[in-house]
């Protein structure tokens, strides 16, 4: 299973190897880590969730973001990369706000995505998210829009 490997490379490059210190930092018995890392049992609820992101912080290195984001620009206009914007709140519709309550989905362009793949903070990742929102609601009735015409919470936004 996945959470076996991740549990390995977490514990090897986070914590140094060091199965006392990743149990502490996760609140429980180092035999308990050592059988995430074996397969024997794997982490649940808080501990299945942390473990997750640690693994993507670990596994994530410069050189590979790079190569990633060379291989989603080559795909032009369709990366296949989709991306569920929750809670875009308000936006202007030709000078009047509007308030869109419900999920928005995008297809990001290969373009988008490589940028995406590159963006180092929140600032760099909404203005990729809100240009392609922009796309998105310029291809209906009004257009006109930019990247700086949504408000969006960057933490409720994922991708497909």
């Amino acid at each position: 299973m996945q959470s076996t490997t991740q549990a390995g490379q977490v514990r090897d490059r986070k914590y140094g190897g060091s199965t006392k210190a990743m149990a502490a930092a996760y609140g429980v018995a180092p035999r308990t880590v050592l059988r995430w890392i074996d397969g024997t049992r794997h982490p649940k609820g808080k501990d299945a969730e942390r473990l997750q992101r640690e693994a993507v912080d670990v596994q994530t290195t410069e050189r590979g973001r790079e190569r990633k984001a060379k291989q989603l620009a080559q795909r032009g206009t369709v990366s296949g990369i989709g991306a569920r914007v929750g809670r875009a709140v308000s936006f202007e519709i030709r000078g009047s706000d509007a308030v869109r309550a419900r999920d928005i989905h995008l297809n990001l362009t290969g373009e988008q995505a490589a940028v995406l793949a590159l963006a180092e903070d929140d600032d760099a990742m909404r203005q990729i998210i809100g240009q392609a929102l922009a796309d998105y609601f310029n291809g209906g009735p009004y257009g006109g829009f930019s990247a700086d015409d949504f408000d969006f919470d960057p933490t409720d936004f994922d991708l497909s």
